[in-house]
This record gives structure tokens, sequence and C-alpha cells, in this order.
């Protein structure tokens, strides 16, 4: 883990309590209808094995659950913090969860039909190596479906930026008593790649029909692909 993971590793430890308030406020409720969607395309067999990475307080691994009640679910992070605050949800019981650095997953080969993330690319220190993984622990045919934000474009993309400057640390002040960590989130968030750039990374790592739709004026994005 570099040193940059581990910063990371500590500000998601430290905003666990606040992160699921955020991110309904940050995003008008829509947060979880995304977390329903990416659960969808994962479009799982009725006893198949969906890997959730990055999962934090566990809201796509427990929408998984409720859509695919037969399944095998894993749902891993690399904060003890956010794993802790998803035991306590209702359904987490039927989940696996379990402490993984999405960067060197403990999994073996074709383990998973399906794998899940929510803004998990932005935060790591390597974009094509955590992909690598995805795809090596998925089997042929297995879908991945990926939850992240995406850098403003187009006419609205200066007032999108200056709002997300102000309200994501004001927020992060307010709410999580931790300025600087939601300081952090708008950073990464403004400074990540467009779909179209981690769409060709996913190419690049074997991944095929890749695509996406993108939410809430363009700041986030659904993308998903398949390991042929």
């Amino acid at each position: 883990m570099t040193s940059q993971d581990s910063r990371v590793q500590s500000m998601f430890n430290r905003v666990t309590r606040s992160y699921d308030r955020i991110n309904s406020l940050m995003t008008m409720g829509r947060h979880a209808q995304w977390c329903r969607e990416v659960a969808q395309r994962a479009d799982l067999a009725l006893n198949g094995k969906l890997l959730d990475i990055a999962t934090g307080t566990g809201e796509i691994a427990l929408a998984a659950r409720r859509r695919y009640p037969n399944a095998d679910i894993y749902g891993v992070d690399f904060s003890e913090n956010m794993l802790a605050e998803a035991r306590e949800k209702p359904g987490a019981e039927s989940i696996e969860w379990e402490f993984a650095d999405a960067h060197q997953l403990q999994f073996e080969d074709e383990s998973f039909d399906a794998v899940t993330h929510g803004y998990l690319l932005r935060n790591v220190s390597d974009v094509e190596r955590v992909l690598r993984e995805q795809f090596r622990v998925l089997k042929p045919g297995g879908r991945v479906v990926v939850l992240e934000t995406s850098p403003p474009r187009g006419v609205l993309k200066l007032v999108l930026s200056a709002g997300m400057s102000v309200v994501l640390p004001l927020l992060g002040q307010l709410i999580a008593k931790d300025r600087q960590a939601y300081t952090y989130l708008k950073t990464s968030t403004l400074g990540f790649m467009s779909p179209a750039e981690v769409a060709e990374i996913m190419e690049r790592v074997g991944f095929c029909g890749v695509e996406w739709s993108t939410k809430y004026f363009g700041t986030n994005v659904i993308m998903w692909g398949r390991k042929p």
C-alpha cells in the first residue's frame, strides 16, 4: 500500500459515520437509486457469486442481496470502520464482509460472476492495476459494473465545479466535522478521468462491450463491461 493509499484509508476511517448522509445530500437522494442500478446491471444468475469492492457501508452489496436473494455476495473494503458500519445494517448477516486492498485481491482467478464497486477508482494509486485484478477474479463472461464520479463538462462545468468546491468541504465541516477529508474528495472528483478515459483502460486490460450512462448533470457515471 502506497502512502497515498494509506492517507485515503485513514480518511475513510474518519468519515464513516457521516458518509451515507453526505452521499445522500450531495446527490439529492439519488445515491441509493444508483446503487440499485449497479446491482441490476451486474445481471447475476440465480446462484451467482458477486464481489463488491470498496463496499464502504455496504450500499451496493445490500442492494445486490435484495435483488439476488440466493447469490453469494462478498463486500470488501480497506477501511475497517466502514466494514463495521456495513455489518450493522439490516440484511448484513447474509453477506461476507472482508478486509481487502483493491490493488491485490485475496481471491483466486475466475472466482466471481460479477464485480461491482462505487467510488473506488478515483481513490486508488493505480487504476489499471485495480482493474486488472478485477478482470483476473472474474469468470469468463462475467460483468464488471462501476459507479464513479465524473468531472463536469460542457456549459455547466464552471457552475458545477464551483458549487462542488464550496458545498463538499462545507458539508464535511458541518456534518462530518472534517473539512480536510471532504476537500480531498472534492479534489479527487474534479481531477478524475472522464468516462471515455476509464473505458480506454478497461478495454486495455481486456474488458469488452464497455458502455456507460451519466447521471446528475454528468457528475456521476455508471459504467459496465464484460470479460470475454
